[in-house]
């Protein structure tokens, strides 16, 4: 991967309950992101950032599926398609996409338009969530715990196109670092095939070997891959600042290493994003910097 590297934020916290996470893309900008990846020979192109309704704007209760709940479900369907749009542009630029979020809900717009109709998509997804929940099974509705389900079409995300990737597929998709999960979509998880590997199989087989795994299975008869990372798959004493931190992630150098086994994968690598830093909750931007960090090992940095 020697493309230009196009930046698109995406301010958004309309799926998450806690305010912040809409200044992640301006704080992790200000963590000197687009300086690193100059420094390591890319051209860094800053797209701006997608534009995401006002909370007080919107009702938080409109929901256009026939049941469940999805807080600012028509807000948040607007931007992933202009995500989306952004994104498939980006590509037929010959650039690039990296994506600053914002909260989890955006991965929608991300993935959507990284995909094409004729080709497979895989995914890697960084987290201590599953965001496997449906509008069904949310026990809160906030959307940003229902990205990866939309994604794949679960429950009634099978009936919005917007949502549903078009070439993913649930063999391909592994989830990284698992450590808290509600009840409903723990039963989807297990009922579906999509490969989860928790905290304890990376403490009990070590970091390099499970994403080693995990990126195997994502590149398994696919055409590229996705790489979805949020900060809070790391352990809050390193990654304060983020939407729904738990404790129990992994290491700072767990973290790198990771990245830089995405890194060795570059050339299946079609899209990254970013997500879920909140400079409310961070200390000095360190949170913030750590992202810039964490994305230059992926694109490459090593210590010699």
């Amino acid at each position: 991967m020697r493309q230009n590297v196009r930046v698109l934020g995406v301010p958004m916290d309309l799926g998450a309950d806690r305010r912040g996470v809409d200044m992640g893309p301006s704080a992790i900008r200000y963590g000197g992101l687009a300086d690193r990846l100059d420094d390591l020979g890319f051209d860094c192109i800053d797209g701006g950032d997608i534009a995401v309704p006002r909370p007080e704007a919107g009702d938080p209760d409109a929901n256009d599926l026939p049941d469940g709940r999805t807080k600012f479900l028509p807000e948040t369907r607007e931007v992933c398609a202009d995500l989306s749009a952004a994104v498939a542009a980006t590509r037929a630029d010959g650039e690039f996409p990296l994506v600053l979020g914002g909260d989890h809900s955006i991965a929608m717009g991300t993935v959507d338009g990284a995909t094409d109709p004729d080709e497979e998509l895989g995914i890697v997804w960084f987290d201590a969530h599953g965001d496997f929940n449906t509008p069904q099974t949310t026990p809160s509705g906030n959307i940003h715990g229902m990205s990866l389900a939309g994604i794949l079409g679960k429950g009634r995300f099978g009936e919005t196109p917007w949502a549903r990737a078009p070439g993913v597929s649930e063999e391909n998709v592994v989830l990284v670092g698992l450590r808290s999960l509600d009840e409903g979509e723990r039963k989807l998880l297990t009922e579906s095939d999509v490969t989860a590997f928790t905290m304890s199989d990376i403490d009990t087989r070590g970091a390099s070997t499970v994403v080693q795994e995990a990126l195997a299975i994502a590149t398994d008869g696919t055409d590229a891959i996705h790489v979805s990372l949020d900060l809070d798959w790391l352990d809050p004493t390193e990654a304060p600042g983020v939407g729904t931190p738990v404790r129990g992630g992994v290491s700072y150098r767990e973290a790198h290493i990771a990245m830089e086994h995405v890194a060795d994968n570059s050339a299946s690598l079609r899209s990254m994003e970013v997500v879920e830093v909140n400079p409310i909750l961070d200390e000095h931007n360190r949170t913030a910097e750590l992202a810039c960090e964490l994305v230059s090992s992926a694109f490459g940095e090593r210590i010699l």
